[in-house]
This record gives C-alpha cells, structure tokens and sequence, in this order.
C-alpha cells in the first residue's frame, strides 16, 4: 500500500534523486552512485532516478513484509528484520498448508 511519505520520496527522487537515495539508505553506496551518476550529467541522470524508484519500491516490499519500522537496510536494496521483530506470518489459504481440520 502506498503511503503519503512513499508519494513525498517519489516526488524528491524526480526533483533530486541522491536526496531519496539519503533518505532511504542513509550514507551508503547507493547514495554514492547516484551522486555520481547525477553529477555526470543528463543520461546518466535518468539513471538515478530509475536507482532511487527501485530504492523505493524496495523499501516498499520490506514495509510490507516486515511491518512499519520492522526492518533494517543492509545495502544492495537489501532489508532484514529489525532485532526483536519476527516477520509477520502470511495467512495460509487452501489446503496446502497441512493443517487440516475434519
């Protein structure tokens, strides 16, 4: 589900991508490469943006698996749950659980 602050980090990586990547991945090297690629010009730009949309999306599916705050970024567009945080369990529809009632 997308939330308000989703929309406000899309809106910021059209504007200037490295300022998403910040927000998203802190001091790492996803925001080195979007520096980079912003500083080398316009083409190179394009490519930012489409870096910082796949740092959001990811973000995205980690606050779906994880829950609001449940995660941590380890890099590469990689999260892992939070210490103290188990991953929520995904509801089991049909019978292919195992878990049968008669």
């Amino acid at each position: 589900m997308v939330r308000g602050s989703d929309v406000l980090l899309i809106v910021v990586a059209i504007l200037f991508p490295p300022a998403a990547a910040a927000f998203i991945t802190g001091c790492s090297c996803d925001l080195l490469i979007n520096i980079l690629l912003t500083v080398l010009g316009y083409l190179p730009g394009h490519l930012t943006q489409k870096h910082a949309f796949w740092l959001i999306y990811k973000k995205m599916q980690a606050e779906e698996r994880y829950g609001r705050g449940g995660y941590i970024y380890i890099g590469n567009g990689e999260y892992q749950p939070a210490a103290g945080v188990a991953a929520p369990v995904q509801p089991n529809y049909g019978a292919t659980g195992g878990n049968y009632v008669h």
